[in-house]
């Protein structure tokens, strides 16, 4: 719907040669519109009588705008200033509540990550140029395919995928995510609904050149699958709703990339657009998510026994089997797993305390999620179409063993907690494997910074010592 929309409205615009009118790019650019007036609307209640609306506002205009530049950009130099011009603006935003030391502390870890993956970027368009003596993104894009990749085309490629996997908030450098919620809602809301995403939307903009490159891939396979697996894994022991929702955003990023690194463009711009409009929905509806989240604590979904997931198992097999052989997709056939899995989850748990669960309106909601799924994913091939990757069976494979680690591992946590290796599974993710410290300390010892001190730092009563207590 969302691309039908955009070439109604911009066929028969003619941008200059800098600027791209490509579905993607108006796609991107159509959505990006939609959620800045959402957050532009709701911040008109949120902050009204703040002392520094008005500073706000204008961070807010000028991340809109530069977001905008990023994403109809058909030139290197342009998409570079307007990624940088994202990360000054989008700083300021971060910091409204300057006194915060959690927003200070996650502000200069975000400068300077930011910093690392403009770098990163320049030094891929300064590689896409020296190899094809143009600026042009379309015109580098249309080279490809070729028959082997040069030195400099692999380094770029590479390039690309640390850019993406820094801007997404991958562990490591994934602290920040999580302690921005310091910052205000809307801010949050723009932040895991538009920003957070480029690093997708930059993979497929150059998604020819990335699959050709398996270096590139399995960085992206690495690093992006672990962080869909622990983080997924990690939000599952919070209780704070904003930090649930920012561990969610950790783990969708990851899997979005590790779609990319698999050839599945088209599948991986359709997470793009439903992950935005959710996040967007979930931050500013974070009131209501509170109360939606104690109604499951009072009426959790009963336990399942083996026979359910039998049934469960049987059927989302059968669910999905259906369409996987009338399409004979040549892989990659992860995505089929989660999917599968994902179905038996719904259908196993589908009775709670205060309903009993029928089995008919859950294998209702599975076929058309199904139908659903299959409709959208053939929609968004027509804008970004799916390419065969490098990383071929071995990295399909690689994804299905971490789609199945974050199945057992979340029944384990859900169903077993106090079991020994539930218990031990819990104290090993709970800290987030101190991956954030280490980062933190890392990020403090090269560019150290004097946090603020709340003028109402709650402290500890003293006791009252007495003359005969001190002899």
């Amino acid at each position: 719907m969302l691309a039908a929309t955009s070439q109604a409205l911009f066929a028969e615009a003619h941008p200059l040669p800098w600027l791209s009118s490509s579905p993607v790019s108006l796609v991107m650019l159509l959505l990006i519109s939609f959620i800045g007036l959402i957050i532009a609307r709701y911040s008109q209640h949120y902050l009204a009588g703040e002392r520094r609306e008005s500073h706000y506002y204008c961070s807010l205009q000028l991340t809109l705008a530069a977001v905008s530049v990023v994403v109809i950009s058909n030139h290197l130099l342009l998409l570079l200033a307007a990624w940088i011009a994202i990360s000054l603006s989008l700083h300021q935003l971060l910091m409204f509540y300057p006194e915060r030391p959690r927003a200070a502390l996650a502000a200069h870890k975000k400068f300077l990550f930011a910093r690392i993956a403009e770098g990163s970027l320049l030094g891929a368009a300064l590689l896409l140029y020296a190899e094809h003596g143009t600026w042009r993104i379309d015109e580098i894009v249309a080279a490809y395919p070729v028959a082997q990749l040069s030195l400099y085309e692999q380094i770029a490629a590479l390039l690309l995928a640390l850019t993406a996997l820094i801007k997404c908030a991958q562990l490591p450098v994934h602290g920040w995510l999580i302690q921005v919620v310091e910052a205000p809602t809307p801010v949050s809301a723009l932040l895991h609904a538009g920003i957070i995403n480029l690093g997708g939307y930059l993979l497929i903009l150059f998604a020819p050149l990335l699959t050709q490159a398996a270096a590139a891939q399995w960085l992206l396979l690495v690093f992006a699958g672990l962080t869909t697996l622990l983080a997924g894994l990690i939000m599952m022991t919070r209780t704070s709703i904003k930090v649930r929702l920012a561990w969610s955003t950790c783990a969708q990023m990851g899997l979005m990339l590790v779609e990319c690194a698999l050839g599945l463009f088209e599948l991986a711009l359709l997470h793009l657009i439903a992950h935005s409009c959710y996040k967007a929905y979930a931050f500013l509806n974070a009131g209501s998510t509170v109360e939606a989240q104690l109604y499951r604590q009072l009426a959790p979904a009963g336990r399942p026994d083996a026979r359910a997931w039998l049934e469960a198992a049987l059927l989302s097999t059968a669910l999905v089997a259906a369409p996987v052989a009338y399409l004979a997709p040549a892989g990659p056939y992860s995505p089929w797993l989660l999917l599968t899995l994902t179905l038996s989850l719904v259908l196993a748990e589908r009775a709670g305390r205060l309903h009993a669960g029928k089995l008919l309106p859950a294998l209702g909601l599975a076929v058309v999620l199904i139908t659903a799924y299959g409709l959208q994913k053939s929609g968004a091939a027509w804008l970004a179409p799916e390419l065969p990757p490098s990383a071929g069976a071995l990295g399909d494979a690689w994804v299905c063993l971490l789609v199945a680690s974050l199945f057992l591992g979340y029944i384990l946590l859900r169903y077993a907690p106090n079991s020994a290796l539930g218990r031990r599974l819990w104290q090993s993710i709970y800290a987030g494997l101190y991956l954030d410290e280490w980062a933190t300390r890392t990020t403090l010892a090269v560019w150290p910074i004097r946090l603020p001190v709340r003028a109402n730092a709650k402290q500890l009563p003293q006791p009252l010592l007495n003359r005969e207590s001190l002899s």
